[in-house]
């Protein structure tokens, strides 16, 4: 369970619908580097576990959202202050690494 819930791009989906149900194209230009097979790989094992909701409304072409359930908020809530603590030190450990790849050439 530990490694679904800590895989980064389960992170990544789960903050995002934290903020509301999203279409799959959506979170596709929203999680940059994602490809279309592991974006429906990380959807679907999300929704297996109960974490995303997935709902099909049959229009022409067929729109389907993804959200999070009460579980799914559950989780929602344990990831949100990481990523509040990365939106806020991000710039910090660029520094870092900056520094550490200058010291180590």
């Amino acid at each position: 369970m530990l490694a679904r819930v800590a895989d980064k791009w389960s992170v990544l989906i789960v903050v995002l619908l934290g903020h509301g149900p999203k279409r799959f194209n959506e979170i596709k230009r929203m999680v940059s580097g994602i490809s279309q097979r592991m974006l429906t790989f990380t959807l679907r094992g999300l929704e297996r576990d109960g974490l995303v909701t997935r709902t099909v409304t049959p229009t022409t072409p067929p729109r389907v959202d993804y959200a999070l359930p009460p579980l799914g908020h559950t989780l929602w809530r344990a990831v949100e202050p990481l990523s509040l603590w990365v939106n806020e030190y991000l710039g910090e450990v660029l520094k870092a690494r900056e520094a550490f790849d200058t010291a180590h050439q």
